[in-house]
């Protein structure tokens, strides 16, 4: 009996293992705005990987970007597509926003606003999760971290993973706490996970004026898929200042308790000498027991910041 219960668990492991193996990719914008001149020395420029290390990991400067944004007004465009397990299109969602932040008030404009397909449930909320948190975070849809107000998280489950979501998003390399089997597998520069990684230094131009360095760090090819959790993380610092710009994301896991292949972008740019969101870019499909996969992409422009 209990060697036919083991037969059991193996069969369905393989089988839920599989599964997460054949998910089919879909093509995300992703490319960040970055023109690469040559490989370079860091050595040369009196640097060291610790050095861009140290910077990764204590930056703060995407999330006071995100938050500088309830100072100005802008114009953002957001288009989120959904898919169904076949990877066809099952929701799309268009909004062209004007965002207008005045010394005490934020105003909403919906300039545009389309969608088609299935995206909400009978209570209007969206049906995935995915949605429901980017929306929070880049979207404004609950009234939270572009405004002056304390943002609207809520407690409980939810706070937790949007907490969770915030940290993989501005602090990328670091720990995320609370997520089983997985915490420590987001901690790339920690002794224990360097040596399954490479380091890749690079010169270019970023947005065909700024000039910048490419660091690039990248799942070493002999490296077991169980092993890491990051296949690649690149972050673009401006030479000048060594602030960073922009960073893009690659995250892979697959075991009996989830499976996940997410890849974010996100860019900055200066206005009025203050760093601020230009793009944000996700691809991803996450899959755990008990909830309804999820797969989704988005693509969120802002512009025409204003300091009011």
């Amino acid at each position: 009996m209990a060697k036919r219960l083991l037969l059991i668990i193996f069969s369905l492991l393989f089988t839920y293992v599989a599964k997460a193996q054949q998910i089919q990719r879909f093509n995300p914008d992703t490319v960040m705005t970055i023109v690469i001149d040559s490989a370079v020395n860091i050595n040369s420029h009196r640097l060291n990987a610790q050095d861009f290390i140290d910077a990764v990991t204590r930056d703060t400067s995407f999330y006071k970007a995100f938050r500088d944004m309830k100072r100005y007004s802008f114009l953002a465009e957001n288009r989120i597509v959904t898919y169904d397990k076949k990877n066809k299109i099952n929701g799309k969602i268009y909004r062209k926003i004007r965002h207008t932040n005045k010394p005490g008030s934020h105003k909403v404009e919906y300039l545009a606003k389309s969608d088609s397909g299935s995206l909400y449930k009978k209570n209007g909320k969206y049906q995935l999760y995915t949605v429901e948190m980017f929306d929070y975070i880049f979207g404004n849809a609950y009234n939270s971290d572009f405004t002056n107000a304390p943002a609207s998280g809520g407690s409980g489950k939810n706070a937790s993973y949007k907490s969770k979501l915030k940290t993989l998003i501005f602090r990328p390399g670091t720990k995320v706490k609370g997520i089983p089997f997985i915490s420590s597998k987001t901690e790339i520069f920690s002794p224990e996970l360097r040596e399954f990684y490479n380091y890749q230094f690079a010169r270019g131009t970023y947005l065909d004026s700024i000039p910048v360095y490419r660091f690039k760090v990248t799942r070493k090819p002999s490296t077991a898929p169980g092993d890491v959790m990051i296949n690649e993380m690149t972050t673009i610092f401006d030479t000048r200042t060594f602030e960073i710009l922009g960073r893009y994301i690659d995250m892979k896991f697959n075991n009996m308790f989830a499976s996940f292949n997410v890849q974010m972008n996100i860019e900055l740019n200066r206005f009025n000498s203050e760093l601020l969101p230009v793009k944000i870019s996700y691809q991803g499909n996450w899959d755990v027991p008990f909830h309804k996969e999820e797969r989704a992409g988005f693509l969120i422009l802002h512009k025409e910041y204003k300091e009011e």
